[in-house]
């Protein structure tokens, strides 16, 4: 069986939460559970610093902000680490060739990554917390779902990733005013430290 609809999957799930991909693929071949996983994902290593790091990005990714600064950090990172997975998991196969899998691991971790990454933007637009935490906890427990889902029902999981991500790009653009609104924002305090900086504390 081609593994096209894992790839796809995986790289979908990776611009959501690469940490995530890494560490779930890892035990889910470590435990036998999927074939389809190299043994460079089951290493003991890899799992505990894709567990560590997985735990980083479950508080940041919650808090207002903070979340969109590690969404920038990470803009390399997630759609890197798609291509990666997707060409490690066709090397794993033999069904894809490796460069093909990594430029649709990658690409469509790039994305995904684009959609959330802007929807945290329009998130943050609002003044309370709590939106992030429910966005996020829905992204981890989404990302957890169709990639346990793609073990078993790897067409499947495809289709369904496949239409969350368009759904996620058509709401990014009606999204688009509020996420310059958020950006205009934040330049504006930007510039108010700036001039706070310069012009310095009151006299004593």
């Amino acid at each position: 069986m081609s593994v096209l609809p894992l790839v796809f999957t995986s790289g979908w799930a990776s611009g959501v939460n690469a940490y995530a991909v890494v560490l779930l693929l890892g035990v889910f071949g470590a435990t036998g559970l999927s074939d389809d996983v190299p043994e460079s994902l089951q290493r003991p290593e890899i799992l505990i610093t894709a567990g560590v790091l997985f735990l980083c990005e479950a508080v940041a990714d919650k808090i207002p902000y903070v979340d969109s600064v590690w969404d920038s950090v990470h803009t390399v990172i997630r759609p890197v680490s798609g291509a990666v997975v997707g060409a490690l998991l066709a090397g794993q196969s033999g069904s894809l060739p490796d460069l093909a899998a990594g430029a649709i691991g990658g690409s469509t971790a790039l994305a995904s990554h684009a959609v959330k990454a802007g929807t945290r933007m329009a998130i943050n637009t609002s003044p309370e917390p709590f939106s992030n935490i429910l966005m996020s906890t829905a992204e981890d427990l989404g990302v957890a779902g169709i990639l346990t889902f793609a073990m078993f029902h790897p067409q499947a999981a495809a289709t369904i990733a496949g239409v969350l991500l368009l759904a996620g790009l058509l709401l990014l653009y009606f999204l688009v005013s509020r996420i310059r609104r958020f950006l205009r924002r934040r330049a504006q305090r930007r510039e108010e430290k700036r001039l706070a900086e310069q012009v310095g504390p009151p006299p004593g």
